[in-house]
This record gives structure tokens, sequence and C-alpha cells, in this order.
């Protein structure tokens, strides 16, 4: 049987958006219709999800986040809070660019720290981390720490989040790490 999701009466669903089982919808969120939102996922207050934005399964969207047209969010991506995405490289307000929205991926697992901002038109790779108040204006590796503005690559992290040492080990988990063609992988 399928589970149903949560959405709080203060909440804001416009037809054609889908939401899948067990995500729960928190206080003054707004959902445009075509929004998709996988399974399993948590949108905080004041939640907004463009109606051609696509979060994945368990995702997590801390307070104060908008999800605008454009921005992909893949499976198991936390969203800190009052991170920002942006979908337009040179707004005005009296020129109207919806035409020129460029896409931004998260890709599964990565993690966007509270008040980072994710300049549009990027990837940021799996498994990335991307700390407190970092500006990401380039591409972000698998597994990459960012910090700073702009946001520059000061380590690499596991897929439990953590800073690895020199020998590219997780402290938690135990899994080993390499760097092959300056990409980090998992050894087999």
């Amino acid at each position: 049987m399928k589970s149903e999701h949560f959405i709080h009466p203060s909440a804001c669903v416009d037809d054609g958006a889908q939401i899948g089982a067990d995500t729960k919808i928190w206080h003054f969120c707004h959902l445009m219709g075509g929004a998709r939102v996988g399974n399993n996922c948590i949108l905080g207050q004041n939640v907004f999800v463009g109606g051609e934005a696509q979060i994945g399964n368990g995702v997590k969207i801390q307070n104060n986040v908008s999800i605008y047209d454009s921005v992909v969010l893949e499976d198991d991506v936390f969203c800190g809070p009052g991170c920002v995405f942006t979908n337009v490289k040179n707004p005005r307000a009296f020129i109207e660019r919806k035409s020129e929205f460029s896409t931004t991926t998260v890709r599964r697992g990565a993690t966007i720290g509270a008040n980072a901002t994710i300049v549009c038109g990027l990837t940021i790779g799996a498994y990335a981390l991307i700390g407190a108040g970092a500006v990401v204006t380039k591409n972000v590796k698998a597994h990459a720490l960012m910090t700073g503005n702009p946001a520059t690559q000061t380590g690499w992290v596991s897929r439990a989040g953590l800073r690895l040492n020199k020998s590219l080990c997780c402290p938690e988990t135990g899994e080993q790490y390499q760097l092959v063609n300056g990409e980090l992988v998992l050894k087999a």
C-alpha cells in the first residue's frame, strides 16, 4: 500500500504539482503547478518550488529556500536554511529573460550549507559539500569540499560528509578513496 504525503494546511500546492509518498511539506510552502517532488522528502517552512523544478527522492530542504525553474536536485540532496539558487546570469527587472534560465544540477547526496549561493548553470558533483555562506561560481567535483567567496576547494569529503585525511580514508566509515585523473573515487 502506498503511503500518503503530508501537506501542512498553510502550504499552497498548485494543481499539477507532483508529490511523492511519505513527503512532508511544512508551513507556508508554495509548490507551483508542474513541480516534481520525490518520495521521502522534507520541505521546511517557507520553501518555494518552481513549476519546472525537479526534486528527487530523500531530499531535505530547510527553511526559506527557493528551488526555481531549471534547478534539479537529485536523490538525497540536503539544502541548508536560506541557501540560494539563481536562474538567470544577468537579471534585470525591466527585461524578461525567462527563456534564458540556466539549468543547475545538484548531484546525488550533495550538501549545500546554510546561506550558500549557487550561481546558475552549474553542476554540483555527487556527495560534494558546499560550506555555509560559500558562493559557488563554477562547477564542483564529486566529493569536493567548497568554502569561501568565491568558493574554492579546500578538501575532499566522504559519502558520510566527513573531511578525508591525507590517506583519503573516511574517519567514520573507514571507506578508502583514491584520486583518478583529478577525480575522487571510492576504492573497489
